[in-house]
Formats: C-alpha cells, sequence, structure tokens
C-alpha cells in the first residue's frame, strides 16, 4: 500500500518573518508546505531549505490572476485529498496620523491585510472543505485595541478579525475550523519595512503636517527601530499547534505584550485613552 501524502498547508507571505518561520516549522512538523512568495531569492531559499517539504508558489494576494493560478494548481496537484490548512500571514503596515495619511496608503492597506486574505479563502475554500481543513489567520493585538497614529494598521485587523468571526460561523456546517492569532510585537523585518514606510510618509506630507505631528514622528522612529519583541518561531510554534489541536481555539494570543494590551481593553474608555497617551510625545494643541 503506498504511503500517504503527507497533510497539505499553505502559507501566503511566506517570504520573511512569521510566514518564513511558520513554513519551516509546518515542514519540520511533518506538512507538505505551499509557500507563498513573490521573490525568486525567497522561493530558492524555501526550496532548499526543507527538500521535498516546501513547494514555493508565486503569489500576490493583491494579484487576482496570481490567486487564480495558485488554487488552481493546488487543485491539480492535491487532487481528492484537498487541503488541510491556510495560513493567511501577507500583510503591511501603514502608521502616519489619520488627518494626513495618503488615502492610497489606506487602501493598500486593506487591499493587501484584508481583501487580499479574503480573495486567497474564497479561492481555497472548495479545497480545505474536501480536507475538513482549517484556517488560520495572522491578525494582531492591534485587531483588539487601537493605539494613535496607527489607525489604518489597527482597522485592517480589526476587519480581519471581523472577517475570522463570520467565516468561523459560515463554514463550521463543513467543519473547517477558523482561527485568528494575535501577537503583540514579533521581531520581524515587517518593523524594518514599516520604518521605511514612515520615512517616506513623512517626506510626502504637508509640511504643517511635520508641524503639527513632529514629535510623534520621531518617537515613532525610535519606537520601531528598537522594535524587539517575540521571535517569529514563536508565532510559527502558535500556528502548527492551532493546525494540529484537536479543538483549535478561536482566538490565541501570543507575547507578553498582547496580554497586557489586553487588560487595557477592558479598563473603562477615558482610562484607557489616558494610559495610552502617558507613552506619546507633547505635540502642539493649536495649529501652528
Amino acid at each position: 500500500m503506498p504511503e500517504a501524502a503527507p497533510p497539505a498547508v499553505l502559507v501566503t507571505g511566506a517570504s520573511s518573518g512569521i510566514g518564513r518561520a511558520a513554513t519551516l516549522a509546518l515542514a519540520g512538523a511533518g506538512f507538505s508546505v505551499y509557500a507563498g512568495v513573490r521573490r525568486e531569492v525567497d522561493a530558492a531559499f524555501l526550496a532548499r531549505a526543507e527538500e521535498g517539504r516546501i513547494t514555493p508558489l508565486y503569489l500576490d494576494v493583491t494579484d487576482p490572476a496570481m490567486v487564480q493560478a495558485a488554487a488552481h494548481r493546488l487543485d491539480d496537484e492535491l487532487a481528492a485529498e484537498g487541503l488541510l490548512g491556510l495560513v493567511n500571514n501577507a500583510g503591511v503596515v501603514v502608521a502616519a496620523p489619520l488627518e494626513f495619511v495618503p488615502l492610497e496608503d489606506v487602501r493598500e492597506q486593506f487591499e493587501v491585510n484584508v481583501t487580499g486574505a479574503l480573495a486567497v479563502t474564497q479561492a481555497v475554500i472548495p479545497l480545505l472543505r474536501r480536507a475538513g481543513g482549517r484556517i488560520v489567520n495572522i491578525g494582531s493585538i492591534s485587531g483588539s485595541i487601537s493605539t494613535p497614529f496607527t489607525g489604518p494598521y489597527n482597522a485592517s485587523k480589526f476587519a480581519l478579525r471581523a472577517l475570522s468571526d463570520a467565516l468561523r460561523m459560515e463554514l463550521a456546517p463543513w467543519g473547517i475550523s477558523v482561527s485568528i492569532l494575535e501577537p503583540g510585537t514579533v521581531h520581524t523585518p515587517l518593523w524594518k519595512r514599516s520604518l521605511g514606510r514612515i520615512q517616506g510618509l513623512e517626506r510626502q506630507l504637508p509640511a504643517r503636517a511635520t508641524a503639527l505631528y513632529g514629535p510623534v514622528f520621531t518617537k515613532m522612529r525610535q519606537f520601531i527601530g528598537g522594535a524587539r519583541g517575540v521571535p517569529p518561531e514563536t508565532v510559527a510554534a502558535v500556528i502548527v499547534s492551532a493546525l494540529r489541536a484537536r479543538r483549535p481555539r478561536s482566538y490565541y494570543p501570543v507575547g507578553r505584550d498582547a496580554r497586557l494590551r489586553l487588560a487595557l481593553v477592558r479598563l473603562p474608555t477615558r482610562l484607557r485613552d489616558s494610559l495610552i497617551a502617558t507613552q506619546l510625545p507633547k505635540y502642539p494643541v493649536r495649529d501652528p
């Protein structure tokens, strides 16, 4: 009798950070991993890392043609077995005062973090249904509590949490579970890219924005430049657990700061706002 094929999982945003760590951890745990990447160099690295366990898949979650091509390939290769897991990890961070953030940046924030995740989910649900599979969405504790100057990112993660809740109930009749991970700060290249984005936004914003919020930009650069948090491998281990658990949980906060921020959610609004405000620099309350 031929040996059964290992269960297959699709991970989006597998090039670096949480996505790469999850891909390696899942392959090491015995899964066959389709790793969504956009660059050849990342595909080559992952293909070498766990030979035979990782299949790079060129996938930009904002490109409908690439999403459909990936789904067709999975359908061809997985046949009747279907897909055991989908890990929606691809994401970007847009951080700026909402008064001035360019709307095209907000649209990109939602296109990647929300619409892209839903597009991939829609494309592979038939495969998940065949296997009685699972969806693990990589959210953020920022999807449970908003903080100043990360409004676009907060909004996208709140939206992803809402989609996860709706999907969990809609797909339950087919035994497809939906979990959302809510990490706090994670030490990944995403922070470095976010710093570059903030600096780029600063250059685009009018002088009045800098006059009003200049100290905030300085504080954000300092915070992001020194951000550490938990290693991505910590989050990857939780992803593996969510895909292997007999009864996966709906929510997985990850990291000490995530649990601390969840405690803030339960406080009265004014008290919570005042505590968050103590972490902000002073900036003008009048127009300059």
